[in-house]
């Protein structure tokens, strides 16, 4: 068994069954599954978001590996993740609770708590009327920079998200938006991987999820060049020149599977647009 507390929660559960007491918070639910639950709480007038992961059982174990998929087996990856960030500076979520037990992989019982980031709006949220109304360029080449500087120093530090949607990366909201002086967090890691180097493939996976989450928010081909530029110099110092002719192949599948989903979204509109 692991179990590692932070105030308050080192105190209120003094003595007590943390697992009892992690399984007894009430709260607004976000999500509600046999193996796992998140709740915002509040204790003291500060909010928390809790997951609580119940084992999975061997039959989703089997389809997930089935499938080439690899489950999230309990809190601990978030766990690990958010340790790694904090690390290397990338902003993210704070953990004041964290509990393991159970050595049997398919019933393991675990849980996280972590800080609410509070008051922010997510970057879906910020972004969706930009293909109307466009930003001021210098909040959007700063936002670019910020986003692909925290994911390339997220895969220098060995961790890939495999939910990296803009809607995953929090703007800090607790003073007006200053180009050169804002925070922005990255958060829901509860799927993330760990090792000393992110393969390629989920390397592209998660430039892959940023790139499709960001398609109808009004960007050009100079912002992905601009996000391109600062996350490989993050990662491997390489050139724009480089880049460009390393990752051919990168580039050409993300843009025809972009283009892919542009004339599906497309038809499926004027499918409606006839009904």
């Amino acid at each position: 068994m692991r179990l590692i507390l932070a105030e308050p929660f080192k105190s209120l559960w003094a003595g007590k069954d943390a697992f009892e007491q992690v399984e007894g918070l009430q709260g607004q639910v976000y999500r509600e599954l046999e193996a796992r639950r998140t709740l915002r709480t509040e204790v003291a007038g500060k909010g928390y978001f809790v997951k609580i992961h119940r084992g999975v059982g061997w039959g989703e174990i089997l389809k997930n590996l089935i499938t080439a998929r690899l489950p999230v087996l309990g809190a601990g990856q978030e766990w690990q993740a958010i340790q790694r960030l904090h690390e290397v500076g990338v902003s993210t979520m704070t953990a004041v609770a964290y509990g393991e037990r159970g050595g049997n992989p398919a019933q393991q019982h675990s849980f996280i708590v972590t800080e609410e980031l509070a008051p922010t709006i997510d970057l879906e949220q910020l972004t969706m009327g930009w293909s109307d109304q466009p930003p001021a360029p210098t909040l959007k080449w700063a936002l670019i920079r910020r986003v692909a500087q925290m994911t390339g120093r997220m895969h220098a530090a060995g961790v890939n998200h495999r939910d990296c949607y803009i809607c995953h990366f929090l703007l800090h909201t607790d003073k007006p938006f200053n180009a050169d002086d804002f925070r922005l967090s990255v958060i829901d890691l509860h799927r993330a991987q760990l090792r000393a180097q992110v393969p390629r493939r989920w390397r592209n996976k998660d430039l892959a999820g940023l790139y499709f989450s960001a398609l109808n928010i009004g960007l050009g081909q100079r912002d992905l060049l601009r996000f391109l530029k600062v996350y490989f110099c993050v990662v491997d110092k390489r050139s724009l020149r480089r880049i460009l002719r390393d990752e051919a192949s990168l580039l050409r599948w993300l843009q025809g599977k972009a283009d892919r989903l542009r004339s599906r979204y497309k038809r499926k509109y004027e499918t409606e647009g006839d009904a």
